[in-house]
């Protein structure tokens, strides 16, 4: 298990987006996308409609921050433009200019600005709480693995569309597509997903193991209440608190993070905070030296949690 794939996730809100499904969870943030989407957005819209096919490249199961994800995606070989386009193009039509992608770099560009703005938009202003009730749900699998083992997972993590019938896992695709897909001792990834709230999405290639998408539990998330509600007006203003003045704007989140997720290691510090492990590691490293967290050693993993001074200061931040 693990946390959700940034362009898997970004893909399923393009979709979300688009639909008309759960309207209370959703109403709100697709009000607030639609007010902030500027036109170039339409390209990235074309490529990943409501339902049907899109492109692997654009919706790749890789791990990582979005803005690493979002970067790793500019670098696809014209070759698996090329793959991938021709694969969608045999099950619906596509976007005149989609034709022409794989041999023009202006269009590609075009095309990679508008995924920029669409993560922008869509994503990144919810990435924290996304990874947040991502980590929640992971706990709930773990738990239901220890009490009933991973039977108990494999029947409960979407009951209506995932079935395990030994020895085999069985879904039920919203696309209606039956196949088989043969693990080869490979495993597979469970992810569970804010935006993929309808039911299980598959990418038979990703490496090195198929990853699947699952609703996040209802646990924490209930579908009767709205999701992502748009932050107060002064809070988009621009305006920095007092905290962010004096740690930088991401420091001060990833210290929040910390007082939030005691006991977290710095992979988990990264994931929640929306950023590189490497970075995480050198804010945490930063903020252990102005004495506002401490950090313990299990094995090989660093666990960070915050001092009284840090939590005295996070008090004190209004």
């Amino acid at each position: 298990m693990a946390q959700p794939p940034p362009l898997m996730e970004l893909s399923a809100a393009v979709r979300t987006l688009q639909g008309r499904s759960h309207p209370v969870r959703f109403g709100a943030w697709r009000r607030s996308v639609f007010a902030g989407l500027k036109p170039k957005a339409r390209m990235v819209l074309d490529l990943i409609p409501p339902g049907g096919w899109a492109p692997t490249f654009l919706t790749s199961a890789g791990q990582g921050s979005p803005q690493e994800l979002l970067e790793r995606a500019r670098s696809t070989p014209r070759s698996l433009i090329r793959k991938d386009l021709a694969h969608v193009a045999e099950w619906q039509p596509l976007p005149s200019w989609a034709h022409h992608l794989a041999d023009d770099p202006e269009l590609q560009r075009q095309l990679y600005d508008s995924l920029d703005h669409v993560c922008a938009v869509l994503l990144s202003p919810h990435w924290q709480q996304l990874a947040r009730e991502a980590a929640a749900d992971r706990d709930v699998r773990m738990r239901q693995v220890l009490d009933g083992g991973v039977e108990a997972l494999l029947a409960s993590v979407h009951p209506q569309r995932v079935r395990w019938n030994p020895p085999v896992l069985e879904f039920a695709m919203l696309s209606g597509f039956d196949g088989d897909l043969h693990l080869g001792g490979r495993g597979m990834l469970f992810v569970p997903s804010l935006f993929g709230a309808d039911g299980p999405a598959v990418d038979i290639d990703a490496e090195p193991q198929p990853v699947m998408r699952y609703p996040v539990s209802h646990t924490r998330t209930s579908d009767s209440a709205p999701l992502f509600v748009p932050p107060a007006q002064h809070a988009r203003s621009g305006c920095r608190s007092p905290l962010a003045s004096l740690l930088g704007r991401t420091r001060a989140a990833v210290l929040l993070t910390i007082a939030e997720h005691p006991g977290c290691s710095t992979k988990e510090l990264a994931a929640l905070s929306g950023i590189a492990p490497p970075s995480a590691s050198e804010h945490a490293s930063v903020l252990r030296a102005a004495g506002l967290i401490r950090t313990s050693r299990h094995r090989n993993t660093a666990l960070h949690s915050p001092t009284p001074l840090g939590t005295a200061l996070l008090d004190s931040r209004q």
